[in-house]
């Protein structure tokens, strides 16, 4: 394969993967921004270029990671980032940051992003109830983390005072409001959840409506950031005009409540109405001794309820659910637990094959970038290699990517790579 084939493959396999990919120089000039980093961003390469040279920072995170990697020589994984890009839209990527060196010398920064909008919404989405009241008492804490957690919210219940939930999507912040809301020793009338993503107008409607009532109210304001500067300090008026209620107000973040307040997104008013107390919710991955306990509560669970006879996990899925990060956190664990049971039906522990092709492929995508795929896309040295050694292994990564975008269906991606079904089971085999 000459430079000129090389080359070719090269930009045809950026634009048409499903990876936002952008790179730099020492220099700051932007080397490569594929279709779907555009896409994501809502920005052409003019105006990226632009950016990183005039030194702007406004709604990404990118250009900051990149020069830090750059500066540092290291490497930065699993970096989630919720923007707004240029077309106004809400977009939530999940980046790697990686250093290289070309074979001339020259030092590069590249950044690999996934989108994963829609699983955040998904995880923002509070975990099921399961038609109970959701005290302290069945929370699964088994880690220390999460107990102090507890202990920290039944000091907030005790005292009635505005609690600040911190936390990553899906770590189970709106069960720690709840669970305020069920301590109280003088119990309120309702536990309103108010999410902050809808109309600002009808929410500021909704808390006018019942904070003005006799009767005392639990408020919680899901992702609270996610509400303009108004709207946070309108909350914050009528909060201090009600100031005679006993009612209990909580919000959550998605974020640290300084960077946030940093970049325009938290109202230091309403901070300082929960400067008494902020409450760190740990992510999944930093409490790993809470994932057996809530599968176990899970399928408990089940068994209670449709007579299910299964027990739990097979030694080996328990050793990839306690090694996977779980971005999604708890929510993330309990949709995958979700569309598992939906396949079991006599079975008393869950094996591999019980396992989601999606999840299958979220473990793979999981593993960090090796040098050797870094290489794969590295035309600047003169050696090359054999015509059909490098076609595979650009085979190989093609179709991971088309398995990745059809959420690891094998007809569906067969059926977009024009291939039989057959044929892309040989593949997978050989890989």
């Amino acid at each position: 394969m000459n430079q000129l084939d090389g080359s070719s493959v090269f930009e045809f396999m950026i634009e048409k993967i499903e990876t936002g990919l952008c790179a730099i120089d020492e220099n700051g000039r932007v080397i490569v921004y594929n279709k779907k980093m555009r896409e994501l961003t809502g920005e052409s390469l003019e105006q990226i270029t632009q950016r990183f040279l005039s030194q702007s920072l406004d709604f990404n995170l990118e250009q900051n990671m990149l020069q830090k990697v750059l500066a540092s020589g290291q490497s930065f994984k699993h970096i989630k980032q919720t923007f707004w890009n240029a077309r106004g839209e809400e977009v939530t990527m999940m980046n790697d940051y990686y250093p290289y060196t070309l074979n001339d010398g020259t030092k590069i920064a590249i950044q690999f992003s996934r989108d994963i909008t829609q699983q955040e919404f998904l995880m923002d989405r509070p975990l099921s109830r399961y038609g109970a009241p959701l005290t302290f008492d069945i929370i699964t804490a088994v880690s220390k983390s999460m107990k102090q957690v507890i202990q920290q919210a039944k000091i907030a219940a005790l005292g009635r005072i505005p609690v600040m939930l911190v936390g990553e999507s899906g770590t189970g912040k709106d069960m720690i409001a709840e669970g305020i809301h069920h301590e109280l020793a003088e119990k309120n009338e309702r536990f309103i959840t108010l999410i902050c993503r809808r109309n600002e107008e009808t929410l500021l409607a909704q808390i006018e409506k019942y904070i003005a009532e006799e009767k005392n109210y639990t408020f919680f304001a899901e992702r609270i950031e996610f509400l303009s500067d108004e709207a946070q300090n309108r909350i914050v008026e009528l909060l201090e005009k009600h100031s005679e209620r006993n009612h209990v107000f909580i919000a959550s973040i998605g974020e640290d409540p300084i960077d946030l307040i940093q970049k325009g997104h938290l109202s230091k008013n309403l901070y300082y109405l929960f400067s008494n107390l902020t409450i760190q919710v740990p992510a999944l991955r930093e409490r790993r001794e809470d994932i057996k306990p809530f599968v176990d509560d899970y399928f408990a669970r089940r068994r209670i309820a449709y007579s299910s006879p299964v027990k739990g996990l097979a030694p080996e899925i328990e050793e990839i659910f306690l090694n996977y990060d779980w971005p999604g956190n708890l929510k993330e664990l309990e949709v995958l637990l979700d569309d598992i049971s939906a396949l079991l039906t006599t079975e008393e522990y869950v094996e591999l094959i019980h396992i989601p092709a999606y999840f299958k492929w979220k473990l793979q995508q999981a593993e960090p970038t090796t040098s050797e795929q870094q290489k794969l896309f590295d035309f600047s040295g003169q050696t090359l290699q054999p015509l059909d050694e490098y076609m595979r292994k650009v085979e190989d990564y093609y179709i991971s990517h088309a398995l990745q975008l059809n959420d690891g269906n094998i007809s569906q991606t067969a059926k977009a790579l024009g291939i039989h079904r057959q044929g892309l089971q040989y593949r997978l085999k050989r890989k």
